[in-house]
């Protein structure tokens, strides 16, 4: 079973588009730090490489490969019936977020 909150050396890191996680080196600009990041094949605002995912036309935030030291994938929500929050059964809506009061 794969383990979907462990680390992973950068070199497996899909380069297929899809959104991880990955874990940015320190330097002296800051300490690391966790950031949104995917593959660009590349495109007129960029060549191909990592980039965050807030990144957008005219403003890339590009990732040289030694900047990123290892990746993990996205957390995936599980939207079974059992991690559901079960229904407001209160009385009257004035009781929601403290309105009551």
């Amino acid at each position: 079973m794969d383990e979907p909150d462990r680390w992973r050396h950068m070199a497996s890191a899909p380069k297929d588009g899809s959104r991880i996680l990955v874990t940015i080196r320190p330097s002296e600009q800051g300490q690391a730090e966790v950031d949104l990041a995917y593959w660009s094949n590349g495109d007129q605002f960029g060549a191909e490489g990592w980039r965050a995912s807030d990144s957008s036309p005219g403003r890339i935030i590009q990732y040289a490969e030694p900047e990123l030291k290892c990746w993990m994938p996205m957390p995936s929500a599980n939207l079974n019936r059992t991690s559901m929050p079960s229904p407001w059964e209160g009385d009257d809506a004035q009781e929601l977020d403290g309105s009551g009061i």
